[in-house]
Formats: structure tokens, sequence, C-alpha cells
């Protein structure tokens, strides 16, 4: 079961801006990146279910994260369906990510007290995935559901959404600047975050720099 609840869950990722994501089929490179990342002033971290028994790797990793790192909050994103959110949740993920609306993962999200962030990329969607008790919602991918300027104007009306673009967010100050000045909760980064090029040379002294780096824009932006 979730280590943390769901309202600590959705602090956390408003406290630190920042939710890198990532999947490989190697526990080993996993907790490497993990590690890294943590190290790097990551508080909240999502392992995308993206390969075949993806939630073997996702069970040892989580076991591995609890015993070393065990404020870090891991969740799991891509995630389908409700009996794909039910196997993760039973492996211990701290939330569940879906790259779009769909109720039944959140009854059963809701049933267990787990934080569900569904993929939105409307306004009716949005409020319909408030109406089922997101606290925050992912537009996906961001720049094409309308990038800083869809989320601007969400808020126009609805001030209280908490929103977490993902795909398409650079780490660099000035694309960032634009998601937070829209009025963005956190952001979350894979490929622009984690490289192929830094897992492929096992180079996690970068990919930590390059954490703690995206973390102090956020910071610097925010003040």
């Amino acid at each position: 079961m979730a280590k943390f609840t769901r309202i600590e869950v959705a602090l956390t990722m408003a406290k630190t801006g920042l939710v890198p994501l990532f999947y490989y089929s190697e526990a080993g490179v996993c907790k490497e990146v993990i590690a890294a990342c943590y190290k790097g002033g990551a508080k909240v971290f999502e392992f995308t279910n993206r390969g075949n028994f993806a939630h073997e790797v996702f069970a040892e990793v989580k076991k591995w994260a609890a015993d070393i790192y065990p404020e870090l909050i891991i969740g799991t994103g891509s995630v389908p369906d409700a009996p794909t959110a039910a196997i993760f949740m039973q492996m211990g993920a701290d939330f569940i990510v879906s790259p779009f609306l769909n109720p039944e993962i959140a009854r059963i999200c809701n049933r267990r007290k787990v934080l569900w962030i569904p993929g939105c990329g409307t306004m009716t969607e949005i409020s319909e995935a408030e109406e089922l008790g997101a606290e925050i919602v992912k537009i996906f991918p961001g720049p094409a559901v309308g990038g800083p300027a869809f989320v601007k104007a969400v808020k126009g009306p609805c001030p209280w959404t908490s929103i977490m673009p993902t795909g398409g967010v650079e780490a660099g100050e000035e694309s960032l600047k634009q998601w937070f000045g829209a009025g963005v909760t956190c952001v979350g980064m894979g490929s622009t975050l984690i490289s192929d090029r830094l897992v492929k040379e096992g180079d996690w002294a970068t990919l930590e720099q390059n954490v703690k780096d995206t973390l102090d824009i956020i910071k610097k932006l925010r003040t």
C-alpha cells in the first residue's frame, strides 16, 4: 500500500515543483536514475509503466527505495485502467498518473486514498476530473494541448485548479518561466531532464546536477 497520503503527495509536488519521470527495463538502471534525481533534490519520482513486466521492475525498485530513500515518494505513470492501477497500488505506488481521464481509475484510487492524476485536454475534462476528486490534473502533451497559454486560460476562471504539464517541458529557464508564469503547480519532465545520452553513458553525476539546476531555477522563478 502507499506509504504517503494523497495530501502529502500533492503538497510535496507543489512544494518542489518538479516530478522526474522515467522507465527502463532493467531495475539497476532505474535505481541509478532515481538515486541521482533524489540526490539532486527531487522528492517525487514517477516510474512510467511502459514495457512488458514493468510492474515487476517497479516492485523491485520500490522495495529498494523504501529502504535506501524512505522519504522519497514514488508513483506510477502511464496507467490506462483500474486493474493496472490496482496492481501498482498493491506494490506500493504512492500515486497514479494516467494519460487520460478514466473515472474507473479515480474510483479505485479514491477507495485507497491514493493520489490520482488524470491527463486532461479541455476545461470540461479538468472540471470532471476535479468532480471525481483529482487534486492535480495533468495536461499532456503540454504544447499540443495549448502550452502555457492554455494553463493561463484555465487558471483565469478556475484559480483553484492545480496543473502539471508533461511532454515538451524543457529544463531551461526560458521554458520553465513560461510554464510557472502561467500558474502551473509543478512540471513533469522525462527525456528533457533524463536524456538517453546520460542513461547510455551512465553519467549520473551530470543527471544529479541537472536536477539540482532545474530545481534552483524553479525556486528562483517562484521567488
